[in-house]
């Protein structure tokens, strides 16, 4: 076998490993089945696991910091540093993260994002110069209303006075790595696809959809900036399309985003194969999620791409359109452990 190290670049089982842990269990199970060497490059797609994926790969470190949870209730987060210092990662999930709140606290109608608008704000008073804000994994829905108040903007029902919003961020760059394509309205929007998952019945979804239409509205009358449609906008709750409009950020698939920003093309190319993973690999994988985005490059740069997940529940046409050859766990979720996934990369070994 070639000397060239096999680059295990997987995201988290969701609710169960992050991906640090999964790379790792797969880097043990080839290593011990003699597929050696290995390098590790966890990666993520905006959501839970983005900023460890930065600070990891190019060496940063993570600063602790109070914000307000999706409740109003102060938590212990953080935000990391990487560029000396000139570039911060914000992960909307340590402060208004839906695992912030046990199952029968979900407020889909009270949760804000305020706690995300202080890490933004800490990250700036640190001295960073370009801000990425990692966009998934929300308790809320309220379009980064909150977040831009926390920030400086001001919002009437007619209008908004956005200048110590603006002073605040003066030549800062907003760069938002949004894990969903969805736009703040419509059929696909913010409130209809997801706030189901954040605890909303029917009539809920329907307010905040309602209340996501007057949003970007008001948006548009102020800026010029409609976030209704906008591809990308919807990710977080709506929070992207709030910084896109009122706050200059520029929206990005989040999965592209962060490979480009760990240095993932150069890696990739001087690899053997790559093994990614994930915990569901499903139709939401081919909407631009992680996963989905290393097996397109793999594949683009004639790279073996290998994967281990904890259920594939793809067909065969589908595996052969990504050029992925997987291995599943086949184990619940929830019960998926390092062992589970060392076993599988084991397995996986044989075939590389």
């Amino acid at each position: 076998m070639s000397r060239r190290p096999i680059l295990i670049a997987p995201d988290k089982f969701k609710g169960t490993l992050p991906a640090s842990e999964v790379a790792a269990a797969i880097g043990r199970g080839l290593s011990e089945a003699g597929a050696a060497p290995v390098e590790l490059l966890p990666i993520a797609d905006g959501g839970e696991g983005s900023m460890e994926m930065l600070v990891h790969a190019r060496a940063g470190k993570i600063v602790p910091a109070q914000a307000r949870d999706p409740l109003g209730r102060t938590v212990s987060a953080a935000f990391g540093l990487i560029d000396d210092g000139k570039t911060a990662i914000v992960e909307m999930a340590q402060a208004s993260g839906l695992w912030r709140l046990a199952p029968e606290e979900h407020d889909a109608l009270g949760a804000t994002t305020a706690g995300t608008g202080e890490l933004i704000a800490a990250a700036i008073d640190a001295g960073a110069r370009t801000v990425i804000v990692a966009a998934g994994g929300s308790a809320t829905t309220d379009g980064g209303r909150a977040a831009l108040e926390v920030l400086g903007a001001r919002f009437t029902t007619t209008g908004a006075d956005l200048k110590e919003l603006h002073e605040r961020l003066g030549k800062v760059k907003l760069l938002v790595a949004c894990d969903v394509r969805n736009p703040t309205c419509g059929p696909n929007g913010a409130a209809e696809t997801f706030a189901p998952q954040k605890g909303a019945n029917e009539s809920e979804v329907e307010l905040l959809a309602e209340g996501l239409r007057e949003w970007a509205q008001l948006a548009k009358r102020a800026t010029g900036l409609d976030p209704a449609g906008e591809p990308m906008a919807g990710a977080g709750g709506g929070l992207a399309g709030g910084l896109w409009a009122f706050a200059g950020a520029k929206l990005h698939p989040g999965a592209a985003l962060l490979l480009d920003e760990v240095g993932f093309d150069q890696a990739m190319r001087s690899a053997y194969a790559v093994v990614t993973g994930e915990g569901r690999l499903d139709d939401q994988t081919l909407a631009g999620k992680a996963v989905f985005e290393v097996a397109t490059r793999c594949r683009q740069a004639g790279v073996p791409c290998y994967g281990v997940v904890g259920h594939d529940d793809v067909d065969a046409f589908t595996r052969r359109v990504m050029n992925i050859d997987v291995e599943p766990a086949a184990l619940p979720l929830q019960e998926a452990t390092g062992e589970d996934v060392a076993q599988a990369a084991q397995r996986l070994a044989k075939r590389l």
